[in-house]
């Protein structure tokens, strides 16, 4: 897989916000019960409001003066009175039951922001090796950070405060029809503006802030990059190209944001506009009918203050939409972690020649003859035709063949490009071919559950990380339940002698405010690592080449510990790491052109003792 990382459809979306409905019902159910009920006590002030207008007008009598049929003075008053102090405590009420639902909102937002924020680092620590290194490191880097934040952000209150708002319209809209179904056919007529402008905005804004969201990747991705290779853009006068490239990236984020703002200038617009009609309408046609005697004036009141109610609810819902586009399409990001497809996983090799024999078990070794299929029957790797091709590009590796024995060093060598590092990820099992196999123990070491293959065969390179974390959580990722006599032990072992000398023993923190590492400590940190994890064998890729000579030498050292009663594979891009290697493989062109011993190579004249000799001059003739 290349590129940028998918992202979910529409469907996809609707799925994952069902299921984190559904993974907190109860919470949801209780905010969606509260909401309904004070949206029908929001509905009793206007009604009761209309039943004083109509009190009033019936005492005041048909002409409006003091001869009316409704009761004296004293009465009306005291009816007005009964009737305020119900809108008040209905008020009250009201105002109690939307705090509640807009706790139980936010409280549902919170649990889900985590869920979501968790699933994403399983979904990213789980991504295949292979996929998550060509992923640009600004897509995977912005889908982290302000993807995930604008998901959490909008989440505890846009959310709740939208479905409170929705909730509200509809018990409004049928509050108006039952009141009267012609006014309140009117009025939905009216708001038939407020659905058309949103609908118009809706079909519009996905793709919208799904570029911007792309745009603001590609910047991150440039300023990363540019920032990771600082000294290379500075050493070959690369700075105006990356000014450029930073320029461009700024552009079109400007441009995508624009395209957002003008789709929202165009919503806000036209339902400002929208909110006008049915409050007209409602006048309008109220007191037509009230003239005609169709409806009473209370009613009238009602109706009208029923529309004004519709208005904070629309607001709501007018400035949530766009904030949750933005958010679908965050969330879209987010979510299209779920489309990655997993890592190939070859079936297991039946043949003869696929090593599936259970001889030279050793320290880290599979389950035996007597184990589960899935495990090693032994620790010998067997290279079968293997071919691979990076991105359905031309083959790296072209019909590789090799057995390496358990306890081997086998150092691998050719010049630049021949696929030796290529070889060495298939051999860790962070690749699978694109034919044939790579097996250990008879099983396919790419179809080896993570904790298995890490027991069984581990890649070091020269790139190690030390996590901004205590010393004791930079070791235990290898081994989480090792003692700390253990983790001395392994420290101790790599020479790692400074770490004994930490303020806070293994509690120290690495990094940031806490200890800083320098290359040659953090070299020493993932070799502990490696003694922690115990596999049988060890693929190094030139693990100590960018350090300086003295930490060079002292990381060999270390290395050397690490080593002990190990398979090895060495991808050696320096000969003189393949001279003590009990055989020398020598690739080219993706093959496998000689195989044999140091001596046996630099005897037979081929290809390897050219690298030899042009690697020591003619004074090594004779090594």
């Amino acid at each position: 897989m290349s590129g940028a990382l998918p992202i979910a459809g529409r469907a996809e979306v609707r799925r994952a916000v069902l299921g984190e409905v559904r993974a907190d019902k109860t919470l949801f159910a209780g905010m969606m019960l509260l909401a309904v009920l004070a949206a029908a006590a929001g509905l009793v002030g206007p009604w009761l409001l209309g039943g004083i207008v109509d009190a009033v007008q019936r005492a005041a009598g048909p002409g409006g003066g003091p001869g009316g049929t409704g009761g004296g003075p004293a009465d009306v008053v005291a009816e007005v009175d009964r009737l305020a102090l119900l809108i008040v405590a209905f008020t009250v009420v009201q105002a109690v039951l939307l705090r509640y639902a807009a706790y139980a909102g936010a409280k549902f937002g919170e649990r889900t922001a985590a869920r979501i924020r968790e699933r994403f680092l399983d979904r990213t620590l789980a991504l295949p090796p292979a996929v998550a290194e060509r992923v640009p490191a600004g897509d995977l880097v912005a889908r982290g950070t302000t993807d995930i934040a604008t998901v959490a952000t909008t989440l505890p209150g846009v959310v709740p405060d939208t479905a409170i708002a929705l909730v509200q319209m509809a018990v409004v809209v049928v509050a108006i029809v039952a009141l009267d179904p012609v006014l309140g056919a009117l009025g939905l007529a009216c708001l038939a503006g407020f659905g058309l402008a949103t609908r118009w905005y809706l079909g519009r804004a996905r793709p919208a802030y799904l570029a911007a969201r792309a745009a603001n990747s590609a910047l991150a991705d440039v300023l990363v990059t540019s920032a990771e290779g600082a000294r290379t853009v500075d050493a070959l006068a690369l700075a105006g190209r990356r000014t450029e490239a930073v320029e461009a990236a700024v552009a079109e984020t400007r441009r995508t944001s624009l395209a957002t703002l003008r789709l929202r200038t165009v919503l806000f617009s036209a339902v400002e506009a929208a909110y006008v009609l049915p409050l007209s309408g409602i006048l309008v046609a109220g007191a037509v009918l009230h003239e005609r005697g169709s409806v009473s004036l209370g009613t009238v009141v009602a109706a009208t203050m029923y529309i004004r109610q519709l208005v904070g609810p629309a607001d709501v819902l007018l400035w949530s939409v766009e904030l949750l586009q933005n958010a679908s399409a965050a969330f879209a990001r987010v979510e299209g972690l779920t489309s990655v497809p997993p890592a190939k996983r070859p079936e297991p090799a039946d043949r003869p020649g696929g090593g599936a024999r259970p001889d030279g078990a050793g320290p880290g070794g599979g389950a035996g003859p007597g184990g589960s299929p899935a495990e090693p029957s032994g620790d010998r790797i067997v290279v079968d035709q293997a071919f691979f091709a990076y991105d359905f590009g031309t083959d790296v590796l072209r019909g590789v063949d090799l057995v390496i024995r358990p306890g081997e060093r086998l150092a691998v060598v050719g010049p630049s490009g021949a696929g030796k590092s290529t070889l060495g990820r298939l051999l860790a099992g962070i690749d699978p071919p694109r034919s044939g196999t790579v097996t250990v123990g008879g099983v396919p070491v790419a179809g080896l559950a993570p904790d298995r293959l890490r027991r069984q065969v581990l890649l070091v390179t020269q790139e190690q990380h030390v996590f901004q974390d205590s010393l004791r959580a930079n070791l235990s990722l290898a081994a989480p339940a090792a003692t700390d006599a253990q983790l001395h032990a392994a420290l101790e072992a790599v020479g790692a002698d400074w770490a004994a000398r930490l303020p806070g023993g293994l509690d120290t923190g690495l990094g940031g405010p806490g200890h800083r590492v320098d290359g040659a400590q953090a070299q020493q940190i993932s070799l502990a690592r490696v003694i922690l994890a115990d596999p049988h064998t060890l693929v190094l890729d030139e693990a100590t080449a960018l350090l300086d000579p003295t930490a060079a030498r002292a990381a060999e050292r270390a290395l050397a510990a690490v080593l002990h009663g190990r398979t090895v594979i060495a991808i050696a891009h320096r000969l003189h790491t393949a001279h003590d290697a009990d055989r020398i493989a020598v690739m080219d062109h993706g093959r496998i052109t000689e195989l044999g011993t140091h001596d046996a190579l630099v005897a037979a004249g081929g290809g390897y003792a050219r690298l030899w000799h042009a690697w020591h001059g003619d004074s090594a003739r004779g090594s």
